[in-house]
């Protein structure tokens, strides 16, 4: 429904444009709709969109161009020589190229708003990787708008400043004084400048950069023609260049003048290979990925229409196009100069006069105001596209009140705030003085963001998400692989230092992000790259290989009602160990009398318990005509593939009374009455579970079903339904007011001095006569003890196993054969004997006077005596895949069972933390459920908290 709102919002207003502009019937007068007027106002003050060329190709060329195209294309060829500069052009515009693809398959692939990158990062990979990389953008960009500001001071400065070092000038427009400050105060001019035009607006800097555009064409054509048309001609060099020292150190000065030799075979053979020399203008020695870092600027701009993405008319359409254009075309550009610029200038002219594009120009003002307006148009672009990301930053709300201000815009939409808070930030940057000072940094910081977009079209592409689906296809996940590798090498050969630096700032505010920021709704790359990996692994997992050796629980636990269920879901989350946890519920009811699935709106709140309790748990609900079937669903369909339930955990069924513990303030943080700070995220709402019952309703088996809607025979159903299922099956009691902290902190005067203790009685105490320690529900039982000790909160609690013994039995064997079990099962546990003769006799007496009964009634009812021996005999014989022994649920006398109740609370010194008891398997004969119940009840009367447990699946081995 939601997808289809805006075709429905289109729709409804097409049709109110079309009532609107439709004419009256004849006769009538015209209808004056008072929307219409509205919308033609706002319409009015709405700005004008803008186009491929004026939006993305303009500002995109002349950010490529910028410095780099008048001012350093001899650096770099001069320095790295011909073949490598060509080859650093080919390797920034592979990288670039690789991640032009991915912008463009990202931008193709549905609606752009303002931030262009950013937006495209934050709404593939998610606020945190879109939140830090934005920061990372807005800073390259700040950076980036310094950078060109200084590199046209310094071209101000080369052409009518005034010789530093007090030498007469050479050219009588040399008038500026020169110098720091002098130039930090040219600098702040420029600044204001590009402030002045960027508060107008994109529409007057659209005009503008179209201006500077035409400008620039002109310049270049005039370039390319110098070179065949100027004749050769000898060139004065900057004195700065003259009286540096030179490379080898012996500080001899370099020639004044300088060769412009026309197209010469010696001359290019000259400029083929790299002379690596010291920049005459900070006087340190340049290398190859100096060089670079200063050559890759030429190419960062390759998002300056991206940055426009919330004026385009249609970003979708627009910067695909309009991006790949301008990055042909400056290559092309860059590759002929290169060439023109080797083949026609000697080594020394291309070192030491950055500005010599100017000396060889058919009329030399024309290179000084095609680089002007070059650079400062590049300037204006990253002012711009800076104040456009910060908006978009603060807009999204991603560091709270911190940004804030910058959300304020004109009434033509313009964020001033974002633009006056950018060129301050431009005007710090300003004082670093030199251009090739933060060269480094910015192609750094740029390259960062580049291989966090192929990072973003690299995850979307791996998801295998249907959506994503962009019109742009000439991308694959090996270009953006390529363009990751590629930015990563590049940014450590640059400076190691620096990338580690912006690598480990970005980390910081990833975290930041992560623990300050609110939720978002834009959907989260990680969840679907999650689903791809758990979907692939759990293929993968099969349940033919399963090994006793690497059994772990995984564990459906059955809640009714969370409100009184906390302890027990809390205490279970602890004996998962690492395994399958799924909280199941069940709901009755008949979809075909409701209008819709009532369990869809359940899953927020059951999801939010998960995450306020903080365990790691499935929530699985199921609507079914009763609660057995509804157990039957849950125990046939959670799960995936190797990943399913293989222990069953009910509540008892007693009459406890619940607590509601999802009003303690300790377990629900949403009642907090502190006003949320401006990274805090905003409390969840009460969750919406029903009211506990009443005092007068049966305690929900297990804090699961109702009292009024499931009797004792249906829960002893779904006990033998799970045993049937081959799932083991845990019966907790009296965790209703469990608390874990309390039961780990008992009070140091208690008699084992503040000792924690788990009890484990691993022997049916519903068969006396079947002794055995070793079959596989004791052993599941001693499994199950021992995972709980291994948690890290459980690990100080000291195991006691309590041996049952007989007179006549030998004590001391019994002792050491099952200390020898512990042994081989590696478990640390201190066995203490407990002799139970008079309770044993109870039973016996029991049997006895059964015995005598059944003798006392009348021969001639022989057949129901066979009956009942038959019934006995199937009891005895059923089959052995459970390895356990059948209860006898019409024999065991109420005194019997109060005997060994009592003797489980005297030895119970100091009492224990929680009881681990056998559960023998319920009787076949379902007349005797109720019975069986009821003894349940009275073994387990006072005990505290007391888990019955009956394992069908061994879970010990002893070999390797």
């Amino acid at each position: 429904m939601a997808e289809r709102t805006p075709l429905l919002h289109y729709r409804l207003s097409t049709s109110v444009n079309e009532s609107e502009q439709r004419p009256p019937p004849a006769g009538q007068a015209p209808v004056q709709h008072p929307r219409s007027s509205r919308q033609r106002a706002s319409q009015q003050r709405q700005p004008k969109k803008l186009s491929i060329f004026f939006g993305v190709v303009i500002p995109t060329l002349l950010s490529m161009f910028s410095v780099v195209l008048f001012l350093r294309i001899g650096f770099v060829v001069g320095q790295s020589g011909l073949y490598q500069g060509i080859a650093m052009f080919l390797v920034a515009y592979f990288i670039i190229s690789m991640t032009v693809l991915s912008v463009c398959a990202i931008s193709t692939n549905g609606a752009l708003d303002a931030g262009g990158a950013y937006y495209m990062i934050s709404r593939a990979l998610g606020p945190e990787f879109g939140g830090s990389l934005g920061i990372m953008f807005f800073l390259a960009n700040v950076c980036g708008s310094a950078l060109y500001v200084l590199g046209l001071v310094e071209a101000i400065v080369d052409t009518f400043g005034v010789p530093e070092d007090g030498t007469v000038a050479t050219s009588p427009y040399q008038i500026l004084p020169s110098g720091y400050w002098w130039s930090l105060l040219y600098a702040t001019g420029v600044a204001l400048l590009c402030l002045l035009v960027c508060l107008v607006g994109a529409h007057i800097y659209a005009k503008a950069t179209f201006l500077i555009f035409v400008v620039v064409m002109f310049v270049l054509i005039t370039i390319f023609i110098s070179f065949f048309a100027v004749h050769p001609r000898t060139v004065l060099l900057p004195s700065s260049a003259a009286l540096n020292p030179s490379a080898n150190g012996t500080g001899s000065s370099f020639p004044t003048t300088a060769n412009f030799t026309g197209f010469k075979l010696d001359t290019l053979l000259g400029n083929l290979w790299a002379d690596y020399t010291v920049d005459y203008t900070t006087g340190t020695m340049m290398t190859f990925a100096s060089v670079f870092a200063v050559m890759f600027n030429g190419c960062t701009g390759i998002m300056a229409g991206s940055n426009m993405s919330g004026d385009l008319k249609n970003p979708s359409y627009a910067i695909p196009r309009g991006t790949i254009t301008a990055v042909i075309f400056t290559f092309i550009i860059y590759l002929l100069l290169s060439v023109l610029v080797a083949c026609s200038c000697d080594r020394v002219l291309l070192q030491r006069d950055y500005s010599f594009l100017r000396d060889i120009n058919i009329w030399n003002p024309f290179v000084t105001i095609g680089v002007y307006s070059s650079t400062l148009s590049a300037a204006m672009s990253n002012l711009i596209g800076a104040s456009r990301i910060l908006y978009a930053l603060a807009r999204d709300d991603l560091f709270g009140k911190v940004l804030s201000p910058a959300k304020k815009t004109s009434h033509s939409g313009n964020p001033w705030v974002s633009v006056l808070i950018s060129w301050f930030l431009v005007q710090l940057v300003l004082f670093s003085g030199k251009l090739n000072t933060i060269a480094s940094i910015v192609t750094i910081f740029f390259l960062l963001v580049y291989a966090a977009v192929d990072l973003a079209c690299l995850a979307l592409e791996w998801a295998s998400a249907p959506n994503f689906r962009p019109t742009f296809r000439y991308f694959t996940w090996h270009t953006c692989v390529l363009g990751i590798i590629g930015c990563a090498v590049m940014m450590f050969l640059i400076n190691a230092i620096y990338a580690s630096a912006s690598i480990a700032f970005m980390l910081l505010l990833l975290l930041l992000i992560h623990y300050l920021s609110p939720t978002s709704s834009w959907g989260y790359i990680s969840q679907a790259l999650i689903f791809h990996q758990v979907r692939k692994y759990l293929l993968m997992l099969d349940v033919r290989k399963d090994h006793v050796k690497f059994w772990r629980p995984q564990i459906l636990l059955m809640v009714s009602n969370p409100r009184s269920s906390v302890g027990l879901i809390t205490f279970i989350n602890d004996i998962k160990k690492s395994g399958l946890y799924v909280l199941g519920h069940v709901q009755l009811g008949d979809l075909n009398t409701l209008p819709s699935d009532p369990l869809q709106s359940q899953y927020d709140s059951w999801l939010s318990l998960v995450d306020q309790l903080n365990i790691k748990a499935f929530v699985n609900l199921t609507l079914a005509d009763s609660v057995r079937h509804g157990v039957q669903h849950l125990l046939f369909i959670s799960g995936l593939g190797g990943m399913r339930p293989n222990t069953l955990v009910l509540g008892f069924y007693d009459d406890c009374l619940p607590k509601d513990k999802l009003i303690d303030p300790s377990l629900s943080t949403s009642q907090s009455t502190d006003p949320p700070g401006p990274f805090q995220l905003e409390q969840p709402p009460l969750f919406h579970f029903a009211s506990l019952r009443g005092s007068n309703d049966r305690q929900d088996f297990g804090e699961f079903g109702d009292g009024k809607v499931l009797g004792p025979q249906e829960y002893v159903a779904i006990i033998a339904d799970a045993m049937k299922m081959l799932k083991n099956v845990v019966l907790a009691r009296y965790f209703n007011n469990f608390d874990r902290a309390q039961a780990l902190s008992p009070p140091s005067s208690s008699p084992g001095k503040g000792a924690v203790y788990v009890d484990v009685w691993p022997v049916n105490l519903l068969r006396p006569d079947s002794s055995s320690y070793v079959d596989t529900c004791s052993l599941f039982l001693l499994q199950l003890a021992c995972i709980l000790n291994m948690v890290r909160a459980w690990r100080k609690a000291k195991l006691r196993l309590f041996l049952c013994v007989e007179e006549g039995r030998s004590v001391r064997g019994s002792e050491e054969k099952l200390g020898q079990l512990l042994k081989e099962l590696r478990i640390k546990a201190r066995i203490y004997t407990v002799p139970w003769d008079q309770q044993v006799a109870l039973h016996w007496q029991r049997q006895s006077d059964w015995g005598k009964k059944q003798r006392s009634q009348s021969p001639d009812t022989p057949t129901d005596e066979k009956k009942l021996r038959a019934e006995e005999e199937e009891e005895e014989n059923e089959d052995d895949y459970v390895n356990s022994f059948p209860s006898n649920a019409t024999r065991l006398s109420d005194d019997y069972l109060s005997a060994v109740n009592k003797l489980i609370l005297e030895q119970a010194r100091p009492l224990p933390a929680v009881r681990f008891l056998y559960l023998p398997r319920p009787p076949a004969d379902t007349r005797r459920y109720t019975a069986y119940l009821r003894q349940l009840e009275l073994l387990t009367q006072d005990l505290g908290p007391t888990l019955l447990i009956h394992g069908v699946t061994p879970v010990i081995t002893t070999d390797l």
